[in-house]
């Protein structure tokens, strides 16, 4: 699948999370005031998604008054996940797709440069869902680090 864009209708999805329930954006957006922020990264406990995972947590509640909720969703089986989530407390679900179908349905996975060649991996990607279903804003391939403050001031939010 390509990228999406803003005014897109998102692809629903529903994934287990390292909270022992399911998430799915449709749950998401019912449970937000102005909709949610999906943030897709390729590996639990590595140096960039950490620094990413952190940045969100320690904007959340920030993002949460703002009427976002959050998600993070990576390939990762569930025991990454809560070791993840238990060492750098986070605050929001994380859910697994490793099958990568989610990812391949948002244009979050896919060929990728990687240290000057060309892989096929997970695509750093955040997309933030208006209540309506539709794509708001879409970011592929950003850099971990400032990545949240940069979305959070393109929100509107800071």
């Amino acid at each position: 699948m390509s990228e999406l864009t803003a005014g897109q209708k998102a692809p629903d999805f529903t994934l287990p999370t390292d909270q022992g329930t399911e998430v799915s954006l449709q749950g998401l957006l019912e449970e937000s005031e102005k909709g949610a922020v999906i943030y897709f990264y390729p590996k639990a406990s590595t140096p960039g998604c950490t620094t990413e995972a952190c940045d969100f947590r320690d904007s959340l509640n920030s993002l949460k008054s703002a009427g976002y909720a959050v998600v993070g969703i990576s390939p990762d089986k569930m025991p990454a996940l809560e070791k993840f989530r238990d060492k750098q407390e986070l605050n929001f679900p994380l859910a697994s797709d490793p099958e990568r179908e989610v990812m391949s349905a948002w244009g979050a996975y896919g060929e990728k440069n990687s240290y000057g060649r060309l892989v096929k991996g997970v695509i750093r990607t955040t997309v933030v869902v208006g209540k309506d279903g539709k794509v708001v804003l879409a970011k592929y391939r950003v850099r971990a680090k400032g990545h949240v403050a940069r979305l959070r001031k393109e929100l509107g939010i800071d």
